[in-house]
């Protein structure tokens, strides 16, 4: 029963938290806290940090945590594959719809139109973070310049685009050029 819970919560956070895995813990934290009172507000925290430090999506990394606290590793499987299950029936909707209707002139617009929104958004968070390297967050000057930042940057970019280097090899790179950096300078 107790796995059939877990399903069933998590099928609501699942189904419910737009807006990506932020937008998902208030509903967790519902189900887990308030409603059955899986977690205490303590351990709900630590979840939250653990989830976020782990890769992959933080609802569903909660949603195997609390699982896997609650019901052991078949209580983590019920609890994820009812995180995920709405995304993947939604998802396999849209493919469906998308395979079916792809040769349909009204739908490529659409598409089309999106698309350049789409770079832009993508854009838009590539200069912020390229700002953050480069200057942090207070206002420009050229004191606060980070050099090291900028001549990482274009480095990858020209061997990302020039020889179409592994992206996880030229991150690695850089993090050990600039850990490199730092040591030798004395900043560490």
């Amino acid at each position: 029963m107790i796995y059939l819970k877990l399903f069933l919560s998590f099928l609501k956070v699942g189904m419910f938290s737009i807006g990506g895995g932020y937008a998902a813990m208030p509903l967790i934290q519902s189900e887990v806290v308030t409603g059955y009172g899986w977690l205490t507000m303590s351990e709900f925290t630590d979840l939250i940090t653990i989830a976020e430090m782990t890769p992959g999506p933080i609802a569903v990394n909660s949603a195997t945590f609390v699982g896997i606290r609650i019901a052991g590793v078949p209580g983590a499987i019920a609890a994820t594959f009812g995180c995920i299950f709405p995304s993947c029936i939604i998802v396999s909707l849209l493919a469906f719809i998308y395979y079916k209707y792809k040769n349909v002139s009204t739908l490529q617009g659409i598409l089309t139109s999106l698309r350049p929104a789409v770079v832009a958004l993508i854009a838009g968070a590539g200069i912020s973070l390229l700002r953050t390297v480069a200057v942090g967050e207070e206002p420009v000057q050229l004191a606060n310049v980070n050099w090291v930042g900028i001549c990482l940057f274009a480095a990858a970019f020209f061997v990302l685009r020039k020889w179409k280097w592994n992206p996880i090899l030229v991150m690695f790179l850089c993090g050990i050029v600039n850990l490199g950096i730092h040591v030798v300078s004395g900043n560490m």
